[in-house]
């Protein structure tokens, strides 16, 4: 099985794409191969409409909190309000959140999806900073248009599947909260460089094969990127296989999980209610 990774930015371009690894999961083994970059989105959107077989993890959030969804008033299921929000347009969608967030109590502005809670990772609805937000709006949409299918969300292409990745859950859990990657060249450091090596040596050493069903296989210069781009696709890629390993059991997804909101893919996560 064809198996892609995909570290997504919501503004690519040439210093900051977005970065895809092409793997394969052929028996008990995913061996990690060639390293695509995307400088826009365009080239983004032909990547999700490649022919089949095959299954990706985005990092990217797929969904928004049910009680956004609920409390601004947007259509109920997902498809629905996914598109919903790309028809406000990059500034109506930015400006939608903002005023919610404006009108809300402190505490009580951005809110999580259980499967951030479970995973660690940031609301959905955060547009500074790290703006997952944005991400969501850029992303999500084009999982629609490319119909691929989105295991519990849409039914698409049965060839071409997209799951919910988030590195850093899986990276948090070989060397906790270490820091490991950096944009800015400025704080980027020999720590952070011995985290990535830290991370990659877990992956391949075979420590996780018991949990993840599988070896990984992969070139050690997937960890000498500061930014962790190439380092959070493979993590990516090894969150696809494993949800491709156990598609007999809901992808991994966690028992009763809400389909409004989605969930992200993760061995430590699949059964958190």
């Amino acid at each position: 099985m064809k198996v892609y990774g995909i570290d997504f930015t919501s503004r690519p371009r040439l210093r900051k794409p977005i970065t895809c690894l092409a793997c394969r999961l052929e028996d008990n083994t995913l061996k990690a191969g060639t390293l695509e970059e995307f400088a826009n989105l365009a080239a983004f959107e032909d990547a999700l409409v490649r022919s089949g077989s095959w299954i990706a993890g985005l990092d990217f959030p797929f969904g928004q909190s049910r009680k956004f969804i609920e409390t601004i008033g947007w259509p109920e299921d997902w498809e629905s309000y996914v598109l919903h929000a790309e028809s406000l347009g990059r500034d109506g969608f930015r400006k939608a959140l903002t005023t919610y967030r404006n009108s809300r109590a402190r505490g009580d502005k951005e809110h999580r999806r259980q499967t951030d809670i479970n995973a660690g990772s940031i609301s959905p609805q955060k547009l500074y900073g790290i703006p997952v937000g944005l991400m969501f709006f850029e992303g999500a949409p084009r999982l629609i248009h490319a119909d691929v299918t989105v295991p519990h969300l849409r039914k698409g292409d049965p060839d071409r599947i997209a799951v919910e990745a988030y590195p850093g859950a899986l990276a948090r859990a070989l060397i906790g909260r270490r820091s490991y990657k950096t944009d800015t060249r400025k704080k980027q450091t020999r720590a952070q460089a011995t985290s990535r090596r830290d991370i990659f040596q877990s992956l391949t050493s075979g420590a996780l094969t018991a949990e993840l069903g599988f070896i990984v296989s992969a070139d050690s210069s997937l960890a000498d990127d500061p930014s962790g781009d190439q380092l959070d696709a493979l993590l990516c890629a090894i969150q696809a296989a494993w949800a491709w390993r156990n598609r007999a059991k809901r992808y991994g997804a966690p028992q009763g999980f809400d389909t409004r909101e989605g969930w992200i893919v993760d061995m430590r996560l699949s059964h958190s209610t």
